[in-house]
């Protein structure tokens, strides 16, 4: 493997960093309203799932005692 100079390195990163596509503001603020809304879809399901499972041990564990 070649070793790359430090000035070569900075001109690179430089290279890549002009190829990087920027969301705009409102790309960016559609995305955390979707992310806010999937995480409380996703609460309300693993909390109906913990109120499902936390019946199942109940029951189950009733039937023993």
């Amino acid at each position: 493997m070649s070793k790359t100079s430090p000035g070569e390195f900075v001109r690179q990163v430089r290279q890549e960093f002009s190829k990087v596509t920027w969301p705009t503001k409102k790309e960016a603020g559609v995305t955390t309203v979707m992310v806010f809304i999937m995480v409380f879809i996703m609460s309300l399901f693993f909390i109906g799932v913990d109120q499902v499972l936390s019946w199942f041990v109940s029951f189950i564990l009733g039937l023993g005692g």
